[in-house]
């Protein structure tokens, strides 16, 4: 993780369910102009992440603009920095889900004033490394990272060529693991599932058979009411500690989640923009969506029905004002 925070994305096994529709490149300039919105067209595009939660973000947020605003939505997976690309383009029109990208939002925020801030999610994200609560409670000092060499050879894989292997997501994933490995001399060596689906389906697997492992994982995360993992201290985050990609040694930082606009689309995107710069919910919200998807499999659609039609008084508040 290259900045202040987590950031997930590309492909997970996952969004397969979302039946994500295809969205054919706009050819806009990068002058930050949203043609659907300014040709007065009732589209709405936005991006898909690859993390449950945040798809859920964008299954309520698609299901009510088509249900109670008549609007049609395209989303498209890609990953986060694309995104930021594409936001900027208009070719889509929000993210609904950012764990924090100074360089981008100095980019296109600050400097080139074709994305603008779209206001708090509502869900406040952390990332660490965490181990299953069995192994804390029969080794209670492995929760301080000065002891993780002690574990080395517990959390030691076939892949992890002697060392202790700390258990990744995607390789998309930009983390500071690597990092925080070599300047805390740590004896351990990240291994990377290839997606959300694939760690939680390992995860599940080292649980089931109760043996020792070391994951990055963060909060807000659908799998923590089924799993109880315990944080390893790492050294307390400052501001700065991780300005330098390649000198962080500190934790990763408490992150209030962010949503961004198109510049044009938030000026002239009407009911829609309006209603995205609403939407705000709780972590408990969210995962309650995102267990439906993942833990339950059900389709997005199909979630965020269920969900809207559970918690009318939660986004009837979203709604453009008349």
């Amino acid at each position: 993780m290259r900045n202040r925070t987590r950031t997930l994305r590309t492909a997970t096994a996952v969004v397969g369910a979302l039946g994500v529709l295809s969205l054919s490149a706009c050819s806009a300039a990068e002058t930050g102009k949203s043609q659907d919105a300014a040709d007065g067209d009732k589209t709405v595009k936005l991006t898909v992440p690859s993390w449950v939660g945040a798809q859920a973000n964008t299954a309520v947020a698609e299901y009510i603009l088509e249900k109670e605003l008549g609007y049609t939505v395209k989303s498209q997976q890609m990953g986060e920095v694309l995104a930021w690309d594409a936001l900027s383009k208009g070719d889509i029109d929000a993210i609904m889900e950012d764990w924090g990208h100074p360089k981008e939002e100095k980019r296109y925020v600050e400097d080139k004033k074709t994305v603008v801030k779209g206001g708090d999610l509502g869900v406040t994200g952390h990332i660490g490394w965490f181990v299953p609560k069995y192994f804390a409670d029969a080794h209670p000092d492995v929760t301080d990272w000065k002891n993780l060499n002690k574990y080395a050879k517990e959390f030691a894989t076939a892949e992890s060529g002697g060392k202790g292997e700390i258990l990744e997501g995607s390789p998309d994933y930009v983390t500071n693991d690597d990092a925080i490995i070599k300047n805390l001399d740590l004896n351990l060596k990240t291994n990377y599932a290839g997606s959300e689906a694939a760690q939680i389906t390992a995860i599940k697997k080292y649980v089931k058979d109760k043996k020792p492992f070391l994951t990055y994982w963060w909060t807000p995360q659908w799998l923590n009411a089924e799993v109880d993992l315990v944080e390893v201290k790492l050294p307390a985050y400052k501001e700065g500690c991780d300005a330098d990609p390649k000198k962080v040694a500190c934790a990763y930082p408490n992150t209030p989640l962010q949503k961004f606009l198109n510049a044009d689309f938030a000026k002239s995107g009407g009911d829609a923009a309006e209603f995205l710069k609403n939407f705000t919910w709780t972590t408990e919200q969210q995962n309650e969506v995102a267990q439906m998807i993942a833990g339950d499999k059900m389709s997005p659609e199909a979630a965020a029905e269920k969900w809207v039609k559970a918690n009318e008084s939660t986004w009837k508040a979203w709604l453009p004002k008349k």
